[in-house]
């Protein structure tokens, strides 16, 4: 298959070197040339072009049979979200209108859920979100689902929790800083996947998913925010962070949920065998890659 990766960056790169791996033609799309000696070094074809421009996407080729959107905002508010998902993805859409995709496939969030009462959502879940820049990945979904409606392109959705691995997951990183903090009692849900997981799920989707689905990208086991910080400061010997009264409004703002997110569909579906279906084995594996490069001393730390 001739595929191509518009942003290969965490999670795009390490898909593409896969692909590359199982014998798939890849052509990656960055918004610079910056990164293409390390493209080249995967065996990946750069493309230079920003999906909010549309004007420097038409030089490019666009015979591709898989199409994979896995941009990242990079943080930024709902202006910024509305320019790089839904713009971009508009772009995409026309840009590929000629020449469709046999699949065209979309990296969404499972914050487009806006539960906050802890619980269990699955993909015909509601989606309101209370977060600006998360109505407008919902906004995006809907720009997707009405173009595989109108045999546009036939387009897929995975809603990927909080991606973590090598050199990756906030509450980790804040754990190791002795910045983390456990909110009230610490009883709010926490929802991840392992990248190497994620990138498994989507080539899993590429090949087995019905176009005009949803799936939520996630691992088997939600865990409490107590549970996930008690378990760290265990395993690493540190004392667990300070637990600090909940603030409603600050959580409010940042568009913070508590919800169990299912994964039930995309494993019956899609077969994917998670290789870390737990966050206890995906962080073992992450604190053990750091030992062994000298990166984390645990014996004697302290929180």
């Amino acid at each position: 298959m001739r595929v191509l990766i518009v942003g290969c960056g965490y999670v795009g790169l390490p898909l593409g070197m896969e692909l590359v791996r199982q014998g798939h033609t890849v052509f990656g799309l960055r918004r610079s040339a910056a990164a293409e000696a390390q493209l080249l070094a995967a065996g990946i074809t750069p493309l230079a072009g920003d999906i909010t421009k549309p004007e420097t996407l038409a030089p490019l080729p666009r015979d591709f049979d898989w199409v994979v959107n896995c941009v990242a905002s990079g943080g930024g508010d709902a202006a910024g979200y509305r320019q790089i998902y839904w713009q971009g993805t508009a772009n995409l859409l026309a840009w590929l209108a000629p020449h469709p995709p046999q699949k065209f496939l979309y990296t969404s969030s499972t914050g487009v859920y806006g539960q906050d009462d802890g619980s269990t959502v699955k993909e015909s879940s509601p989606t309101e979100p209370a977060a600006e820049t998360a109505r407008v990945l919902v906004e995006t979904e809907k720009l997707l689902l009405a173009a595989q409606t109108s045999r546009q392109v036939p387009a897929v959705i995975l809603r990927v929790a909080g991606i973590y691995g090598p050199g990756r997951g906030y509450a980790f990183k804040q754990f190791l800083k002795n910045e983390a903090r456990i909110e009230g009692d610490g009883s709010r849900v926490m929802n991840m996947i392992h990248r190497d997981d994620l990138i498994g799920c989507i080539i899993a989707a590429l090949q087995s998913s019905r176009p005009g689905e949803i799936y939520n990208a996630v691992d088997d086991e939600p865990v409490t925010q107590l549970h996930f910080y008690t378990w760290l400061a265990a395993t690493l010997g540190k004392n667990p962070p300070e637990q600090v009264p909940e603030n409603p409004e600050g959580t409010r703002k940042r568009g913070v949920t508590n919800k169990r997110v299912s994964n039930r569909k995309l494993k019956m579906e899609l077969g994917w065998p998670f290789r870390y279906p737990n966050f206890r084995i995906g962080y073992s594996a992450e604190i053990l890659r750091l030992e062994r490069a000298g990166e984390l001393e645990v014996e004697g730390e302290e929180a």
